[in-house]
């Protein structure tokens, strides 16, 4: 090796998420129900990376985390997976905005300024109370 030169070495394992994306889903997982991030809110939250970066973890990797909480800022649904998408939304209260007849293909946006967390811990109840049992 000449000078100036650094051996590449993959510390990780074949198959093993990259750092990048283990942080991206990690902040997923943080997200209480019925609310959501926007990819920028993602990765100003990791202060790396920008939306896109975000998106592309989120794509590759986020099946396995409530992928449906990080959202694009305009708060249109996922192309491709809006119907799955407005089953969680519903099922957690997430603020939506519903779609007039005249939208294209008459479904709701979320309703950003109600449904976006900022990361704090204040937020982090279940809002909508979906989900937990009562017992008598």
């Amino acid at each position: 090796m000449s000078q100036g030169e650094t051996e590449e070495t993959d510390d990780e394992q074949p198959g093993a998420l990259p750092d990048y994306a283990e942080r991206v889903l990690d902040v997923a997982d943080l997200i209480p129900p019925g609310r959501v991030m926007t990819y920028g809110d993602v990765a100003e939250w990791l202060g790396d990376g920008g939306p896109r970066q975000v998106g592309r973890a989120m794509a590759l990797y986020g099946s396995a985390v409530p992928w449906w909480r990080v959202v694009r800022a305009d708060g249109a649904l996922l192309p491709g997976h809006e119907l799955r998408a407005v089953e969680h939304y519903r099922a957690e209260g997430t603020p939506l905005r519903e779609a007039s007849r005249q939208a294209d293909g008459h479904l709701p946006r979320l309703d950003m300024r109600r449904a976006r967390w900022d990361g704090s811990g204040g937020d982090s109840s279940n809002p909508a109370g979906q989900g937990e049992e009562t017992h008598t």
